[in-house]
């Protein structure tokens, strides 16, 4: 007999792999801005702000000794945040103070007896509770499709995005999630059941991005997928003059791995091609990309374009993609992933980073960093900071940049312990240098050397991608007149973990 509110698959497993308890949306403070209970446990939810408290300051201060207890603690968040690299070295022989700061898992146990779980967007904190054992990467993938849903129906993902429209987002909890279960979660299945509208608010500001009369703002991109109004309850000229407009992204993120003589150890390149459709009567498109492209290593076949190996979406139909490299699909709503893909090996790194450390002084450390960037003369790298950890027992460092480095900044952050260097720009074809002189409070030793680094480096690059993959055309299958839709295509590399040793 099927229970109001169960799903059906739910009545016959006695422990459904998915069931939460609580759900709740926190702020970089710390703030709940949304909280939903699904399962009441003793009268007291995840919810309640002792818990959301706790949980934040667990997340906050993480020490990161020892192994969460009751999930295989080598679980990492499948979200696609990006993530520093602090413990690409092994500092096992440190002691338990010398620890490098982590990152909270994804997944971990509080006192309460409760698992939470969590993924971060923009700064948010998305998370959940259950009292079952759950499958952790069903969980994770539930919250990110969650934040996916909230971003295509808000247009951008921000605290007060959240704020000025929870009513919407409420509703759309009641619909994706039953009684801890999830029931529908794509963007284009809810829109039948949604009945509020969004208030549009500033998209989240992108520095970085040149503009011309045959290129858009990449905020364009931050519209809602459903008829919105302003503040004041008029309809905005987002949906009053709504285009047939379709937005694809070509992504790479690198992870690179440096010795201390600039050589390159390790190389990869996770890419995918993303896309958000305003398309009205979702016609089917036809995406065609590189012909010489070559999937699979050990192939026969020959092209500038070589790719380990990919997966596609399940709406793209694959019957001419071995013969033209051409893929047909009916665009879902909202942002929705095409292809990923994923190429190692061999490729020309687009920073190489030379570091120098001498011992002046058994005391005093001098280092020079130089970091040489070979894009092409046309690109430029783009918000990039460098950081750099330094010994525990440092007691005082400073910075210092050759001169012509104006777009940069270098200091030393006490309370991190760490070298902070930020450049706003850095054109193809140049290099920048930063020397440090480091005071040590005792004695250097070959501990205290191992303590010091690797060095992270974080950045994008606009309108450039490494592996060469290309959008040869973007068409609508069937001639219909009058239908003449924008296409904007846009390419990203950013790097996810691009570390250099010392």
């Amino acid at each position: 007999q099927k229970i109001k509110g169960v799903p059906s698959f739910a009545l016959y497993y006695p422990y459904p792999t998915t069931m939460i308890s609580d759900f709740f949306v926190l702020s970089p403070r710390g703030d709940t801005i949304i909280a939903k209970q699904y399962r009441a446990s003793a009268g007291v939810g995840a919810h309640e702000r002792a818990h959301t408290e706790a949980f934040f300051r667990k997340i906050k201060f993480w020490d990161g000794i020892g192994v969460t207890p009751g999930v295989g603690g080598g679980i990492e968040s499948g979200s696609g945040e990006k993530k520093t690299s602090d413990t690409q070295e092994d500092t096992s022989n440190s002691s338990s103070k010398q620890l490098k700061k982590s990152d909270a898992p994804p997944v971990f146990l509080m006192p309460d007896g409760l698992s939470y779980f969590h993924v971060k967007r923009n700064g948010l904190i998305l998370g959940c509770s259950s009292a079952r054992n759950v499958s952790p990467n069903t969980v994770i993938e539930l919250l990110s499709k969650i934040a996916k849903v909230f971003k295509d129906y808000c247009g951008t993902l921000s605290e007060e995005a959240i704020r000025k429209n929870f009513i919407l987002l409420y509703e759309l909890l009641d619909e994706m999630i039953d009684y801890g279960y999830p029931q529908v979660t794509q963007t284009e299945n809810l829109k039948a059941f949604i009945y509020n509208e969004p208030i549009v608010v500033a998209p989240i500001p992108n520095t970085g991005k040149s503009i011309n009369p045959k290129t858009a703002s990449a905020t364009a991109v931050h519209k809602p997928v459903i008829s919105s109004v302003t503040e004041n309850g008029r309809k905005s000229n987002v949906a009053t003059n709504q285009k047939n407009e379709i937005f694809v992204d070509i992504l790479e993120r690198l992870n690179v791995l440096f010795s201390n003589n600039g050589y390159v150890l390790n190389s990869t390149i996770d890419g995918c091609i993303q896309m958000k459709s305003y398309l009205s009567g979702n016609p089917e498109l036809r995406l065609a990309l590189n012909e010489d492209l070559v999937i699979g290593r050990n192939s026969d076949r020959y092209g500038s374009v070589v790719l380990d190996d990919c997966n596609f979406n399940d709406c793209v139909n694959l019957t001419e993609f071995d013969s033209a490299r051409l893929l047909s699909f009916q665009p879902p709503d909202g942002e929705f992933v095409v292809l990923n893909y994923r190429m190692t090996g061999e490729f020309r790194t687009p920073f190489r980073i030379f570091p120098a450390i001498e011992e002046i002084e058994p005391t005093k450390l001098e280092m020079s960093v130089l970091i040489r960037a070979e894009v092409p003369e046309n690109h430029y790298g783009a918000n990039i900071t460098v950081e750099i950890p330094m010994p525990h027992c440092t007691s005082t460092a400073s910075c210092s940049l050759l001169s012509g480095n104006m777009s940069g900044h270098a200091e030393y952050v006490t309370q991190d312990r760490k070298i902070l260097w930020t450049i706003k720009k850095l054109p193809g074809a140049t290099e920048q240098t930063m020397k440090v002189k480091i005071n040590l409070d005792k004695p250097c030793t070959s501990q205290i050397r191992r303590e010091l680094g690797p060095i992270n480096m974080n950045f994008e690059i606009p309108m450039y991608n490494l592996s060469n993959l290309q959008v040869r055309y973007l068409r609508i299958a069937e001639n219909i007149p009058g239908y003449t839709p924008y296409r904007w295509v846009r390419y990203v590399t950013q790097s996810s973990s691009y570390v250099c040793r010392l």
